[in-house]
């Protein structure tokens, strides 16, 4: 129950689902409801397409890549302890969304379901690097399942904050968004952190 948790949290905080649909409905400001509810189906479809993928295929990149787990655990902590970073004080940089060039180009977009939506704002660096993380550390294929629970869950959540983003968007505010994504920020900081610690712990094991 604990480990199940932990890889709920982990995925969570990294995709960010309120977030994520503050940012969905900033991008769909005059689409008709119907389309932007199929945008958000579709989107929210191909990112969790995209990250199985990586679950399931990406301890056989590394390997044949010569990439060791405890380096990508090492590399995938820094990374995410960048994204962290911008949560916390609410930035806006490519690793955790779309770049200005991008937004713009999205805002000139009929469908945005798999750009930007499903990559980077679901599907983005830090959810792709931690889908690795935990599926390279459940050592069983019981350890597997529960991750792919974890991410089913939060990609459900995710689902429904998009469907939801306008009455989100009310509720919250910017400010009220900046809040829950700064605190979510922290706790990845946390998580990050740990990440490279067991990375090191493993690199100094194996030497």
């Amino acid at each position: 129950m604990r480990q199940i948790l932990y890889d709920f949290v982990t995925l969570l905080v990294v995709v960010d689902p309120v977030g994520t649909a503050v940012m969905f409905l900033a991008l769909t400001p005059h689409v008709a409801m119907a389309h932007r509810r199929g945008m958000a189906l579709r989107g929210t479809l191909i990112a969790t397409g995209i990250i199985l993928a990586f679950a399931f295929a990406g301890e056989l990149l590394l390997d044949i890549m010569g990439i060791s787990l405890a380096a990508f655990r090492i590399a995938g902590g820094l990374l995410l302890f960048l994204l962290a970073t911008d949560m916390v004080f609410a930035l806006h940089s490519g690793i955790r969304g779309t770049t200005a060039p991008e937004q713009e180009e999205a805002t000139h977009s009929r469908d945005i379901a798999v750009f930007p939506l499903a990559i980077p704002l679901l599907a983005g660096p830090g959810a792709l690097a931690s889908i690795m993380l935990l599926s390279g550390s459940a050592g069983t294929w019981a350890g597997e399942g529960r991750v792919l629970a974890a991410l089913i869950a939060v990609m459900a959540l995710a689902l429904i904050a998009l469907l939801a983003a306008a009455a989100v968007a009310r509720l919250l505010g910017v400010t009220g968004a900046n809040v829950v994504t700064r605190v979510l920020g922290v706790v990845l900081a946390a998580l990050a952190t740990q990440f490279v610690i067991d990375g090191l712990r493993e690199s100094f094991s194996l030497g």
